[in-house]
C-alpha cells in the first residue's frame, strides 16, 4: 500500500468512527481495500451485519465494480437484507486516489426494521379509507424481489410487523397469503423469502406444509 492510500484509508476509518457514533447501534460503516479483493473488508465500526476484517466484498459492489470500472459511480440508499431478515437502508461511495483509480469502497448501512414497524403502525392509526382491492390489478416489475415483495406488502401492512419481526403465526399467515398468490410457483421464492424471514429454508417448507392443510 502506497504512503497515499495509507493515508487515505486512515481518514476513512476516523470517519466511519464517528458515523457509527452519531448514529448509534443502529449504524456500521464497512471499508474496503480493493487491493485486497476477495477478501477486501478491511475496517468495520459497528455490528449490524456480523462481519470482521477479512470478509468478502458483497456481491452488489462486486457487480458495480466490474461492469462500470473506473468509471464507477456511487449508490444511494438502496435496500438490503441481512441474514437475520433484518431491513438495511444502504449507501456505497467508491474512493479514488489522486489518479482518478478505484482504491476501495466506503459503505454505510443504517438498520431501518424497526422504523418500518412504526410507520406501518402510525399508518394503521391514521387510515381514514377502506384499502382499495387489488384483485385484478397488474403489476410490472424488473426482479423475483420486487415482484413478492409487491405482493406482500399489503400483508405485511395488516399484520403491522416487518416479516423478521413477526411471531411464528404471523410468518405462517404470511406465507399462506404467498401461496394462495402463486408466489411458490416463482423459482428461488422460498430462498429469497427464508432469508427476508430469518429462518431456513427448511422451515419455510414446514411453514407451507402447515399452509397446505388448511388451504
Amino acid at each position: 500500500m502506497t504512503l497515499e492510500h495509507e493515508t487515505i484509508f486512515d481518514n476513512l476509518k476516523r470517519m466511519a468512527a464517528v458515523l457509527t457514533k452519531m448514529y448509534g447501534q443502529k449504524s456500521e460503516i464497512a471499508i474496503h481495500d480493493f487491493s485486497k479483493l476477495p477478501n477486501s473488508l478491511i475496517h468495520i465500526e459497528g455490528k449490524i451485519t456480523k462481519r470482521k476484517p477479512g470478509a468478502p466484498i458483497t456481491n452488489l459492489v462486486l457487480k458495480r465494480l466490474r461492469a462500470d470500472g473506473e468509471k464507477v459511480n456511487d449508490i444511494f440508499s438502496y435496500r438490503t437484507v441481512t441474514k437475520e431478515g433484518r431491513i438495511l437502508k444502504s449507501s456505497t461511495t467508491f474512493i479514488k486516489d489522486s489518479s482518478r483509480k478505484v482504491i476501495g469502497a466506503f459503505c454505510a448501512n443504517f438498520d431501518i426494521t424497526d422504523y418500518l414497524n412504526t410507520m406501518t403502525l402510525v399508518s394503521e392509526f391514521v387510515e381514514t379509507e377502506a384499502p382499495v382491492d387489488s384483485e385484478g390489478k397488474e403489476t410490472f416489475t424488473s426482479s423475483l424481489e420486487e415482484t413478492i415483495e409487491g405482493i406482500m406488502e399489503p400483508v405485511i401492512q395488516e399484520i403491522g410487523k416487518q416479516p423478521v419481526s413477526m411471531s411464528k403465526e404471523e410468518k405462517i399467515k404470511l406465507i399462506r397469503a404467498l401461496e394462495y398468490q402463486g408466489v411458490f410457483l416463482l423459482k428461488g421464492a422460498v430462498e429469497y423469502l427464508a432469508n427476508l424471514l430469518g429462518v431456513s429454508k427448511y422451515t419455510i417448507y414446514n411453514y407451507l406444509k402447515a399452509t397446505r392443510n388448511i388451504i
